[in-house]
């Protein structure tokens, strides 16, 4: 969807224990709603052309450059030359695709398209042919309306289709991306199967994308329409649009197949809304549901950290398995996801995400995922490129918005590889400065055989004090067995509020001899106590924020995307000087230090957004819902919220979509306070 920055998806970032992977070696560094139950599968799909038997791979321009002048020929032609550069082209990537805005405002005498001689001085067929030439394909776009959904107003192909599909065959044209702005109300179904049918009569094999945004749940009537199609809006680079388009995807994975895709949107992976933990989150995720992996970040530009995340042959091997199965959620209680994906091979991958804002032990087992059984398993960490055995366990201390991301296999050579070892640490991460607090670590043996020679240490930054209070080593650890170990840790006085790094680094050796060094990062967070009285809570550092769309904003509106782009809070015409302004899917997390008692606030929908948005308002107190509005509507007045946060270490404020999906949620927690 393009241009409609309110119709948008569900970020979490608590300074907790972070970054933990399974048994990794060298390593550096509001509860999860459950999946709903998939539908029944349709039947084969129609088209049977052969084409996307496999997730479509590339690059799209869109969430890198939206319509800016950037979007040009010479940057087209610069990300073909990285694909092969790179890597890129080996490792799957093919189709280069152009988004909105390569045309004129209008057709020519002639009811043709014409492309922007500014931005493509030579034409789309000189760039097609400069892309075939080095073994890739080209890819455009347009909408199924009278126009495309760029504010300027593009030609679209309603209307045109059969010319416009030949235009493109003329040009070359590999891949159409198929909108759905402006489209007078003509019924879905038809307006995407006139356009099917006119590239169908060009003869030239054109992988047909449509972007219909789930609106009419295309994935129970498109699998003979279009070898792909959009479940969701368009996604945002933060972590609350990533969220929410996941949970909205993951659901449909009996309509996904070879030739029939659901689509989830873009990558945006590298564009520096999210971190690299977040973004290998959506990298595996999407992998794991056999999405599309379209490149939505401007590769010239693009870290190291950024191409090591795209480049992940093993990733993209799970991605595409000719199985073609899309992967199935397991379990989600707490935010802890399971997902298992079935490959053609007989193994599983299976993806362990915790979506929640600090470090969650996620587990399952090799009987759960589907595997038969055996006496022992390899484990291939598809992040860390390193395999081990396990007798059956597949568990991990998984990083905040992190996940870690195995293939297991009843493996006859299994136990060549060391035993999987899990390292966890238990206890708070919040620490006030000066103030000591206690955390135990565990080494646990996952595996078949016996981790031997087993130590542990615990470090943390210059100044602190980390103190052992029992034993760090141990002979022998067996199978289902853990060395623990009891820490006290104090952050020196006058620590400034933040977070802070931790490393827990455990080494041992297999029967076999091999030397294994695991190492689990970790985020603890020095807070301060919030202060006796009543406070503003717009005025309080908060430990985190998660928002649909844009920052939390302090005493203002959401407003859009950028930072204090926001309004004076209005609700029902009364204006607040003082506030939070959020967008559902929204967290927003306060210290309390069990110094508290009451939150108050008077919350609704923000009206700048007119007559849109329908939300809800939940307080939450250690993980306990202690207040709730039920959904509101632009429609009502504020509504008065308080809640009994007494004993709390941690107050949560929630908003939530209200059950009918995201779109233009601008949710206010008006005079918010706190008193303590």
């Amino acid at each position: 969807m393009r241009h409609l920055p309110t119709r948008t998806t569900s970020r979490r970032v608590v300074g907790a224990l972070a970054t933990a992977l399974l048994c990794t070696t060298g390593l550096t560094a509001p509860e999860a709603l459950a999946a709903p139950a998939p539908t029944e599968a349709p039947a084969s799909p129609a088209l049977a052309d052969g084409l996307a038997l496999t997730p479509p791979m590339g690059f799209n321009n869109w969430n890198s450059t939206h319509c800016r002048a950037e979007f040009n020929e010479t940057m087209v032609k610069g990300i073909a030359d990285l694909f092969v550069e790179k890597g890129l082209k080996d490792a799957g990537y093919q189709y280069v695709n152009l988004d909105d805005c390569w045309a004129l405002p209008s057709r020519d005498a002639d009811g043709k398209l014409v492309p922007d001689p500014v931005r493509f001085p030579n034409g789309i067929k000189a760039v097609a042919d400069y892309i075939h030439a080095k073994g890739l394909k080209l890819g455009i776009y347009t909408s199924a309306g009278t126009k495309t959904c760029d504010s300027v107003g593009f030609p679209g192909a309603l209307g045109h289709e059969y010319s416009d599909a030949r235009q493109f065959a003329d040009w070359g044209v590999d891949y159409l991306k198929y909108d759905n702005c402006n489209n007078q109300g003509v019924d879905a179904k038809l307006r995407y199967t006139t356009m099917r049918d006119a590239l169908k009569a060009t003869g030239r094999p054109i992988v047909y994308s449509l972007c219909e945004w789930g609106e009419n749940k295309p994935w129970e009537w498109a699998s003979d329409v279009g070898h792909l199609w959009r479940t969701t809006g368009d996604i945002s680079d933060n972590w609350g649009s990533m969220l929410s388009i996941l949970k909205q995807n993951l659901p449909l994975a009996p309509h996904a197949g070879p030739g029939h895709w659901n689509d989830p949107d873009m990558l945006e992976v590298g564009n520096g809304g999210m971190t690299d933990t977040e973004y290998r989150s959506h990298f595996s995720m999407w992998s794991v549901m056999a999405a599309p992996l379209l490149i939505g970040s401007d590769l010239r530009k693009a870290s190291p950290a950024t191409f090591d995340i795209l480049d992940n042959k093993e990733v993209i091997a799970v991605d595409q398995d000719p199985l073609g199965r899309q992967g199935t959620v397991l379990s989600s209680a707490g935010g802890r996801w399971v997902v298992a994906k079935e490959m053609k091979d007989g193994s599983r991958t299976v993806a362990l995400f915790n979506e929640t804002g600090s470090a969650q032990h996620i587990a399952t087992t090799t009987a759960a995922v589907g595997l038969p059984a055996a006496h022992g398993y390899t484990l291939r960490d598809l992040w860390q490129h390193r395999s081990y055995n396990t007798a059956g366990a597949i568990s991990a201390t998984v990083p905040a918005h992190g996940t870690v991301l195995v293939r297991v296999s009843a493996d006859r050579h299994w136990a060549k590889n060391p035993p999987a070892v899990e390292l966890g640490l238990d206890g708070s991460p919040l620490v006030e400065s000066g103030k000591p607090v206690s955390l135990t670590s565990a080494v646990t043996d996952l595996g078949r055989t016996p981790a031997r020679y087993v130590s542990v240490a615990l470090s943390g930054p210059t100044g602190w004090k980390v103190a052992a209070a029992s034993p760090t080593t141990a002979g022998t650890v067996r199978t289902g067995h853990s060395l623990r170990t009891k820490w006290r840790v104090t952050a020196p006085e006058g620590t400034a509020a933040g977070s802070y790094g931790l490393t827990l680094r455990a080494t041992y050796r297999s029967p076999t001899g091999i030397r294994t060094e695991s190492v689990l990062p970790l985020t603890v967070s020095v807070v301060v106590a919030p202060p006796s009285g009543v406070s503003y809570l717009g005025d309080l550092p908060w430990l985190s924020t998660t928002n649909g769309f844009g920052p939390v904003e302090r005493n203002t509106s959401n407003g859009e995307s950028a930072a204090g782009d926001g309004h004076p809070i209005t609700l029902g015409g009364v204006v607040y000087a003082r506030g939070l302004g959020a967008h559902a899917p929204s967290a927003i997390e306060y210290y309390t230090g069990k110094r508290c008692r009451t939150v108050t606030a008077d919350v609704g929908v923000d009206d700048e957004k007119g007559a849109k948005g329908t939300v809800a308002f939940e307080i939450w107190a250690d993980g306990a819902l202690v207040a709730s509005t039920g959904v509101l509507t632009n429609a009502m007045p504020a509504q008065p919220v308080s809640a009994d946060v007494t004993g709390a270490q941690v107050v949560r404020l929630v908003v939530t979509d209200g059950g009918d999906g995201v779109d233009s949620d601008h949710a206010d927690w008006a005079d918010a306070r706190l008193t303590c």
